[in-house]
Formats: C-alpha cells, structure tokens, sequence
C-alpha cells in the first residue's frame, strides 16, 4: 500500500525519519551488519527464553533478576552505539573506533555483575571496592551517553540534575533538601542493586516491555498495520471529513499494538494526510489531527505505549485491573477527537469521497449493523463455551485440543479471505480511488485478528500473566508469519511451494532482530529513568515534594491538579512515552495522593497515575520540545510551529479528561454501587465531550453563537463533575459535637467516611492544620475501638481538648501525616444526600435546547438557499 503524492517529505524521507527516531539512522555494511543483526536476533531470542518455564526445566540460563537485567541493558547499549551516530555529521555506515571502545565499556560495566554476583550480593552495604566504584562510574556514563544518541537531550539533563542532587542534595533550598548520602551508598544503590538503573523500569522492560513491541512488530511484519489503516478507511473514509475521521480510527487500532507515538504518526500519517488535504483540511491541521490521534494512540489498551506493565507494579493491581480503569477513557478521548473533526469538516462544508458499495437505506444499514453485532457476539459466546468445554473433558489433553481447534478456526478464516482478497478493501488506497467496502475489507484480512485475540483471550478471560499471554501471542504470530502465504495458497488450490517457507522463515527472522532494534532506544530509557526513580527512593524527594505541592497550591486540591498538570508536562518534554510516565510519577503521583488525603479528598491510586500519564503524554505536542508535532509537520510538510499548536488545542480535550475522572470515578469503572450508575456516567461523558468539543470548535448543527459555545462548555462540566453542583445545594459532611464522638462513630453505617481537622507540629517545628478524611470501616457497637482498629487512631481528652493519644505505626491514619499529641478541633460524618445524577437533567436540557435552535437555524438557512 503506497501513498506518497502530498506528501513534505518522500517516502525515503519519511521511513529515514522513523528509522533515525526509533532505530537508529546508521546502516553499516555487510558485515557489520550481520554481526548486528544475529545480536538484534539472539537478544529476542533471549527475551523469549527467559520468558518461559524452560530456565526452571532445563536448570540452563536461571538467572536472577539483578543478572536478567544487566543482560538486558548490554544488549541494548551495544545496539545504541552501533546504530546511534554520536553526531550528525558521524559516518552513516562505518562504525568509528570510539564508538566500539564504548561497546566494550558498556559490556565491561553491565557483565561484571554477572561475573561477579555472588561476591557482589554477599557484599550487602559493606564499602565498595575501587574496582566496583570504576565499574558504576563507567556504566553510567555510557549510560548517559547512550541516552543522549537514543533519546535526547532532555533526559540525560533530567538524569544529571537529579544525580547532582543525590550527591548534592544539603546544599539545596531547605524545602527540597536532604542530609547526603555517601559515594558508597550511591554506587550501592544505583548500579548494584534493583533500586536504581536496574530496578524497576528496566525489570518491567525485561519482563514484558520486550515482548508487547516483539509482538508488535512482528504483528506489523505479518500485514495487520496495513490492514487496520484499510479498515478505519471502510469504515469512515466516505464520511464528511471521513480521512481525518480514519486517521483517529486507525491510529486507536496502531495503537494497540505499537508502542511509539512518531511511528504512529509516519505509519498512518502517510495515508491519512494527503487525503485531509485533498479534502480541505490545511497541512497544518491535516498533521495535527494525525500527531493528536497517534498520541492517543500510547493511552490505547491493551499496551498503552507500554506504559500500563509499570502501573501495574506502581499501582499494586493486576494488569487485568490497569486494562479494565484505562478502557473507557482512552475510548473518551478518541470519541472527543472525532466530533471535533466532524465539526471542523462540516464547518468547512468539505466533499466526501464515494463509496464502493450501492447505497442502502437506512432500515437496511441498521439492520446489517445489528446483524454483525449479532453475529460477533454470537460467535465469541460459542467459542467461550466451546473452549470452556475442551477443558473440562479433555484434562491432560486441552493444550494440544485448543491448538488443534485454534489452527482450524485459522484455516477457516484464511478461507474466507481468500473470497476477498482481489477487493478494494485489500489493495492499494490512493488519491483517486473510492472508498472500499467495509464487509470485504474487514473479511480479506479477519485472520490477522487471531494472534490479538489469543492475547486478549489469555489476558481477559484465562487471566495468565502478561509474559506467558504474551508468549502465545508471538507464538501464534510466528507460526503465521512463516505459513501464511503457504495456506493462503491451499485454500486458493494452488501448488504449494517450500521456498516461500524458506523466504517467510527468513522474515520472521529478520522480524526478531527488527524488533530487537526498535526496543534498544526504550530499554536505554528505563534505564536512564531508573536513575530517576533511584534518586527519589534514596532521597525521600517523594515526601519533599508534599511540601511543594503544598506551599504552590495553597492547600487547593484545583491547584494541587494544575500544578501536578504542569510540572508533568515540563518534565515529560522530549521523553518517550514509559520513560515519560516513570519520570512523572516517580515525581509528582505521591505528592497529589498524599495532599489529596490531607486535604480530606480520596483519589483512587490509579485515577492519579492515569492524571499523570495523561498530562505526560500532552507534553508530546506542548512547545517548544513537541517531537511528536514535529514529525507530523514534516509528513505534511507543513508550518511546524503552527501545527505543534493546532495539536495542542485539538489535545485541550485529552487533558480535560484526567480532571474528569479525578472528580468522577465511575469513568473508570470505580466506585460505583449500582451499574446503573455506570451506565449513566458513560451517557453522560459522552454527551460532555460531544458538548466541549462543540464549544471548543464553535460549532453543533450550524456555528455556535458566543453563548451557545459557553453554554456548551459548561453542559460538559455538568455532565461530568455534577457533583460540584449538588455541593452548592447540599453540604456532603454535617458537623459531630466532639463530646459525642464516639458515640456517633458508632452508629455510623460500614465503610462510612468522616472528614477531621487536626492541629500540631511537623517536623520543622511549624504549627499547621491538617484535614483527614478515613473510612471508619466494619461497624462496631464500641466507637473508639472501631477508630481504633479501622484507622489506627486512639483519642483521648485533657483539659477539655481531644487529642491524639496513640497512632498506630503504618495505619491510614499515620499516612495522612498527622502525629501523636496533635488537637482534634473538628469532625465531620458523610451525610445522605440526593443523587448528583438529578443535575444532568438541566445540562440535557439546556443542550436539547441548543440543538432544537439550531436544527429551527439550519432548516431556515436551508429554505433560503433553496
């Protein structure tokens, strides 16, 4: 599929840009490159080895996690020096000497913790020895540099000022200080041990990162990337705007299973721009429609630009859980995104392309509609209940049966394929052609779905880890990539032919080492953001950066938000997308938890690391380090500095959506008592971005007038924060009299929330105030000892005073920062009120209003016109 007529750069140009981007601009020559080559290769070998049970049953390669990851980041580091140029104006295919004296340094620093494990483990804290300190010094310099070639130079500044501050740290304004650490514990803790450059990020790297682009790529090398962008185009692209329509649809589906916002940009930029453009969309709009979906892309389940493994070990869930909170938001997003491109090509009155198909009425499109639904969930019940089956009569047999009933439904869909594959759907799409037919073009490449579906299949449903899901994955993928051609042969009934095997397993091969290449640049990122997450653990940064937040906002949770929002988006600048998250809540999650508590408001641990990611991720389209905007604008060959700021406002949307989900839960599928409440949130989200996208772009049925755009932001803020309007009517705490404390704890209902206002000292010496909100949990007829043993806190009074008498160690009341001798002055009980949903009454209302104005609007323009 080729489309490059339109385009700012050729297409040699663009496939240098990503190349330069993710996997280095060197290309050395035959030799050289296959020694590159069979390392790329051997290091996803590696990755899948250790990703089996084979380590345990063969007793071969069973490494420690310390040992895993120093083999991770070798790899990764020889691959960046080979293919990353030091300069620009470095040789593109000869490799310079310096650049392999630090492919032996790299290998130096990272091998001898291997060769040296057990003496270094024993070791425990004891003084490192000149050797070790050489050692850690040499790798983290290469380390830097390595990061400087694959990533930029914004992290290596953010690594170097957060190393000069562990180092430094006394010397630094007294809200942000720290008594010092030594040499030896900074050596300890940063490169021998699984708390700085190896800990974490880069063990979540080793573990699953790997993989999820493995998987990726081979899952693009098969075909499916070119087929995603092929469907979005069936399903949308003879819509009014219907290019940009399909440019956010196929960058949701690359984004299930591409971990790169740039490649997503080139990848679907090259198809989708040309057409916005010839549509009517200038390249500066065209390019910034493209960079913000290829961003959402990265907040996409079931990847998330492979951001979502290190929530899981941030947040302490199940990744399952981390898939489930971000489902719904990242489905927000791309749905705000489309009416602001519906609004933008209606308001600009753009041509549609025709369509392949004849034209149906409506009856039978809805009907055709309900029928495919029909049909797939008909189809994913039967299969459920089918393999539920197998396992419960074949026992020892089920893998063997399921593989057999998988190769089947395989060979099944190839067949039906093969009907469709001289379609429309399944050719080249360019300027001048109609837009394919969605049954065919979904029908020519359905097989292409079965290796996603095997790793949704054992995510969702057999709830296997992500690395063994992901290992049948590529599996699947493989045994594909190597005998697709010959089975699409078969069912054609044409001679089979052993050297396209040849030629498909050599694919696959190069696959493995491709893939290999594209992950050398992110692992180089974990590691350099390990350096990050090691400074705040051995610093306690995360605790002085409460006081921060603190003293900016002035005690408000809004301005606790935009703060955390805004520091988010500096520190995320020129990041990739995992290096980004890490850096952000390593930072800043803690602090905005914590304050939050203190500030008697309870925010779910995974709505603030999805805040945080969020505004992470807009930073990719934030001046003046707006990479992602800047490969888009050289795709469109448009203004870069226009189109970096259309990118920003259509992303105004994206980082309205976090503060959604701070204030209501229920967008992320938390705490809710009753589905129905699910059920009307999601109505009610919809409409609000469908709202703010109106207001935004000035435009619903026909351009908004000054009011109707101000009224339609604030239905979107009705619909989603209604309770801020039921606080105005109905306060959410009545007042307890101190003296009948514990007898009103006593009667409170289970797990009912009390707010508290505490007076005392902290650390410095100050006097502050300190508000607390604690669920009082299970009810008990003893009020005190149900405050007791549900929060950690014993009361007791003196001189007509309640104060804390005791504080349980690790309690949740300890967490909110309150402290032993501290006055209770106030406390305040949850009390019944209305439901906050009755407001979404008046905000529908107030838009069925606007819409029955400008439906009366349109017709009489209309009428005129006739």
């Amino acid at each position: 599929m080729s489309v490059t007529k339109g385009l700012g750069k050729s297409k040699e140009e663009l496939e240098d840009m990503v190349e330069s981007a993710d996997a280095g601009g060197r290309k050395p020559r035959k030799t050289v490159a296959a020694i590159l080559f069979s390392i790329g290769l051997c290091w996803s070998l590696f990755q899948i080895y250790i990703a089996t049970p084979l380590p345990f049953i063969t007793d071969f390669l069973l490494l420690t996690n310390l040992e895993q990851r120093a083999i991770h980041l070798a790899f990764a580091l020889c691959l960046v020096f080979c293919y990353f140029p030091a300069f620009k104006r470095a040789s593109t295919t000869k490799i310079p000497v310096y650049d392999l004296i630090l492919v032996l340094a790299s290998l130096f620093a990272c091998l001898y913790i291997i060769a040296n494990y057990t003496h270094i483990a024993l070791r425990g804290g004891a003084a490192r020895s000149e050797m070790e300190i050489i050692v850690a010094v040499v790798g983290l310099i290469v380390l830097l540099e390595a990061t400087r070639r694959a990533v930029g130079p914004p992290l290596v500044i953010v690594g170097i000022l957060f190393i000069l501050y562990a180092l430094f740290g006394r010397y630094t304004p007294e809200i942000v200080s720290h008594g010092g650490i030594s040499t030896n514990r900074f050596i300890e803790h940063m490169w021998f041990s699984t708390e700085g450059v190896f800990g974490l990020p880069i063990g979540v790297s080793n573990s699953f990162i790997f993989l999820y682009v493995l998987f990726g790529t081979l899952l693009d090398r098969a075909g499916a990337g070119a087929y995603f962008i092929r469907l979005s185009f069936s399903l949308f692209g003879h819509l009014k705007g219907g290019p940009a329509k399909a440019a956010v649809v196929s960058s949701a589906m690359t984004g299930l299973i591409s971990g790169s916002a740039i490649a997503n940009v080139v990848t679907t930029g090259t198809f989708t721009i040309p057409l916005m453009k010839k549509m009517g969309f200038s390249p500066e709009k065209a390019a910034a429609i493209e960079v913000s979906s290829s961003i959402n892309g990265q907040i996409m389940p079931p990847v998330m630009g492979a951001a979502a493994f290190i929530m899981t070990e941030y947040v302490g869930i199940s990744y399952f859980e981390v898939i489930k909170h971000a489902f719904f938001p990242a489905i927000l997003a791309y749905f705000g995104l489309y009416c602001i491109v519906h609004f933008e090509a209606v308001k600009l009155k753009m041509p549609t392309f025709s369509r392949a198909a004849t034209e149906t009425t409506l009856g039978r499109k809805i009907l055709a509609i309900g029928m495919g639904i029909s049909a797939v969930i008909i189809s994913l019940c039967i299969t459920f209940f089918l393999l539920t089956a197998i396992k419960t009569v074949c026992g020892d047999y089920t893998l063997p049966v399921i593989i057999l009933f998988i190769a089947i439904t395989f060979l099944f869909l190839a067949k039906v394929a093969t009907r469709y594959e001289n379609h429309a759907g399944n050719r080249d799409i360019t300027l001048d052609k109609v837009m394919p037919e969605l049954l065919p073009t979904f029908l020519s490449g359905i097989y292409f779905l079965m290796p996603v579906a095997v790793l949704i299949w054992c995510l969702m449903i057999e709830r296997w880890s992500p690395e063994l899901s992901v290992i049948w994955a590529i599996a699947m993928i493989s045994i594909q990539i190597v005998f697709q051609k010959q089975v699409m042969h078969l069912m054609r009934g044409e001679k089979l032919m052993i050297s396209e095997v040849i030629t498909s397993s050599w694919e696959l091969i190069q696959a493995l080492s491709r893939g290999a290449r594209n992950m050398a640049s992110v692992v180089i990122a974990m590691a350099a953001a390990g350096i990050i997450v090691g400074v705040v653990s051995v610093t306690g940064l995360g605790m002085m950066m409460v006081q921060v937040v603190e003293v900016v906002s002035g005690g408000s949770i809004m301005g606790m938000l935009v703060f955390t929002a805004v520091m988010c988006i500096v520190l995320g600048m020129g990041l990739p997308t995992t290096a980004n998250y890490i850096v952000v809540a390593s930072v800043m999650a803690g602090p905005l938890v914590t304050l939050a508590a203190q500030n008697g408001i309870v925010i779910p641990l995974i709505a603030v690391h999805l805040f945080v990611f969020y505004f992470g991720l807009i930073s990719g389209t934030t001046p003046p380090v707006a990479v992602d905007a800047y490969a888009g604008a050289a795709v469109a060959g448009s203004n870069p500095v226009q189109t970096c700021l259309y990118a920003f406002y259509y992303d105004l949307r994206t980082s309205l959506l976090p503060f959604f989900f701070i204030f209501n839960p229920h967008l992320l599928l938390l705490g809710f008592d009753h589905w129905w409440e699910v059920v009307v949130s999601v109505i009610a989200a919809i409409f609000a971005m469908m709202a703010f996208a109106s207001g935004t772009q000035n435009y619903f049925l026909v351009k908004n007038r000054k009011w109707e755009s101000l009224a339609m932001i604030l239905i979107a803020f009705s619909l989603i924060r209604p309770g801020f309007w039921l606080d105005k009517f109905q306060d959410p705490y009545e007042a307890v009299p101190l003296a009948e404390l514990t007898k009103t704890i006593s009667t409170q209902p289970d797990n009912q929330m009390m707010r508290f206002k505490f007076k005392g000292e902290n650390f410095a010496g100050e006097e502050v105030d300190r508000f607390v909100l604690l669920s009082l949990g299970d009810k008990e007829s003893d009020g005190a000892v149900r405050l007791k043993e549900n929060t950690g806190l014993v009361l007791a009074t003196e001189n007509d005073k309640v104060l804390i008498d005791d504080i349980w160690f690790g309690s949740k009341a300890q967490q909110t920062g309150i402290d032993y001798g501290w006055e209770l002055l106030w406390a305040e009980v949850e009390v019944e009120r209305n439901a906050k949903q009755w407001f979404y009454l008046p905000a529908f209302g107030l838009l069925f209003m606007i819409w029955y104005l400008q439906r009366n609007r349109r017709m009489a323009d209309s009428s005129l016109e006739l």
